[in-house]
């Protein structure tokens, strides 16, 4: 089992990678703190003196205005492979009243910013129903279901990939080259290089075989979907989990 594009879009869009904002015959990009509530509905917190704050104002007898919010994978380590691009659009209005209290919760379980403290005075809620969804990865986009997307929820351990990666690489090498070579039945130290663990995922490991820098890459698929990154060690017995490697609830 592997994470399917739906998976991968609302974990890319979920609120733990920068992203840029694109509208519609407006200046920009503008740069964007975003999450995405439990329905995938992507919410956008904006300085209320900020330029992208003046161009989601909608047009004289508009309500809404049409956004793109664009969001790059950036690699947990040094030669991992990305997940590539994610793309998804709707139109965006403001939220008001207990609408925008209720979001900020939505907003605050994903990235517990004080800024919320603010929001009428220095900030405002702005939220959009994805309407389209696009995937890009080594030069090719495949579009989305929106309700596909909307059913997907993001990997939980994405947010501390790259803390679980660092912790490996800082353990005792010869104990995980070793654990995985029993997994993928290698009876044999390569010559290049002993297999390292390049990403990991509710699914499973990627595994690059070779020196760093090859391509060849193995997925080791766990007995099933894990829904907390604390079941990991139980699964990967050389990852000593770290305090800090916990996601924030």
């Amino acid at each position: 089992m592997r994470p399917n594009p739906a998976e991968i879009v609302r974990t890319l869009v979920a609120g733990r990678l920068p992203g840029l904002v694109h509208l519609a015959h407006r200046p920009g990009p503008h740069h964007a703190r975003h999450v995405t509530d439990p329905d995938g509905r992507v919410l956008l917190l904006v300085p209320v003196a900020s330029h992208l704050a003046a161009a989601l104002q909608p047009v004289t007898g508009g309500n809404d205005v049409a956004v793109v919010l664009d969001v790059l994978d950036l690699p947990p380590a040094a030669g991992a492979p990305g997940l590539g691009r994610a793309w998804v659009s709707g139109w965006a209005g403001e939220l008001h009243g207990d609408e925008a209290r209720r979001a900020a919760v939505d907003f605050a379980a994903v990235e517990p910013t004080g800024d919320l403290l603010d929001l009428g005075t220095r900030f405002r809620l702005f939220r959009f129903d994805v309407v389209e969804v696009r995937w890009e990865r080594a030069g090719v986009v495949h579009r989305v279901d929106p309700g596909e997307y909307a059913e997907a929820e993001p990997d939980p351990v994405h947010p501390v990939e790259a803390r679980l990666l660092a912790d490996l690489a800082e353990r005792d090498g010869a104990e995980v080259a070793a654990y995985l070579r029993r997994q993928l039945g290698l009876t044999e130290q390569a010559p290049d290089g002993p297999p390292r663990v390049v990403r990991i995922d509710r699914y499973g490991l990627v595994v690059a075989l070779g020196r760093p820098g090859a391509r060849r890459r193995i997925r080791l698929a766990f007995p099933g979907p894990i829904a907390d990154p604390a079941e990991l060690p139980r699964l990967l017995p050389p990852l000593r989990l770290p305090a800090d490697a916990r996601p924030q609830r």
